[in-house]
């Protein structure tokens, strides 16, 4: 799988967005992405309980341990690479977790306006 460069929404480097829990399609702790992430999984997100109930009621249980795939599960305040149509699809329900920026690749501009991500950005974290 050829990663694409790890390019933030501001063009800048991307920054790690979780290892505790270890998140991202590679599982690198960053919103890297590829061809083959069907997802999209980047838009680093800080969970709320809000958006985790949610996303369980949407069909995507974020919050259940599952550990045959070494997944914990999520709880308010982790950060995790989000799939993009997912977030924007959360946005739009009025739901959505508040976003890392520079933690969120640029190819979520690809689904998501760059205004929704900032409407949801984390303090002083705005271009």
């Amino acid at each position: 799988m050829d990663q694409d460069d790890s390019v933030n929404v501001f063009g800048e480097a991307l920054a790690p967005c979780s290892t505790t829990p270890l998140t991202g399609f590679f599982r690198d702790g960053l919103c890297n992405t590829c061809a083959q992430d069907q997802g999209s999984h980047t838009v680093c997100a800080v969970m709320t309980d809000e958006f985790l109930a949610y996303s369980k009621y949407v069909g995507n249980d974020l919050s259940t341990s599952r550990p045959e795939f070494g997944f914990a599960g999520l709880k308010a305040g982790d950060s995790w690479c989000l799939c993009a149509g997912r977030f924007l699809q959360a946005a739009d329900e009025g739901c959505a977790p508040q976003v890392n920026l520079a933690a969120t690749h640029k190819r979520a501009l690809e689904i998501v306006p760059l205004s929704v991500l900032e409407s949801h950005a984390l303090p002083g974290d705005v271009a």
